[in-house]
């Protein structure tokens, strides 16, 4: 460490990639889960870089390290249990579960219905038709339609209430 504090690149890649099986066996030891020790791995790789300076040539490395690992392993061990206070691992359970907004009956119903409402439409006179058609289904204005259709707002106003009317009384009343 020393070494590496000095500037040595190869020497401070070396002393990291030795740390590691040293690192597991802390956080092995502080009772880490297996598939949460590479985070600890990691979190401590990290700690030893932002705080390689504090390090004293004159003490052990090896308590330096420990002690870094096991305060990391802690960390870890309680962030997975705020997490697991909060959340729940069940992968199967999110397919077990029906969608409650996904039915697929009222999708087809929706469908016909739709279908239903078109063949309505096409029964209309041809007036009432283009004022559904510019109004209700393509969402224009009246004063847009109007201009579309080169006929006065009040005259689609007209078509449009007769053509509800007439479509109301076809499709028995629904909406």
């Amino acid at each position: 460490m020393a070494a590496a504090q000095a500037g040595d690149r190869s020497a401070y890649e070396g002393l990291l990639r030795d740390c590691i099986p040293f690192i597991e066996m802390v956080a092995r030891r502080q009772g880490v889960p297996l598939d949460r020790i590479d985070d600890v791995v990691q979190e401590t790789l990290l700690t030893i870089h932002r705080a390689r300076q504090t390090y004293d040539p004159g003490r052990s490395f090896t308590a330096w390290l420990r002690t870094i690992a096991q305060r990391r392993a802690i960390d870890g061990l309680r962030r997975h249990g705020r997490t697991a206070l909060r959340e729940i691992h069940a992968p199967l359970a999110y397919d077990n579960y029906a969608d409650p907004g996904g039915d697929l009956g009222e999708g087809a119903e929706r469908a016909d219905g739709a279908a239903r409402v078109g063949r309505a439409v096409d029964t209309l006179p041809a007036r009432q038709r283009e004022a559904v058609q510019h109004i209700a289904v393509q969402g224009l204005s009246l004063r847009e339609a109007a201009s579309a259709t080169g006929r006065t707002a009040g005259a689609l106003k007209v078509n449009l209430h007769r053509a509800l009317k007439t479509l109301r009384a076809h499709l028995g009343g629904e909406g």
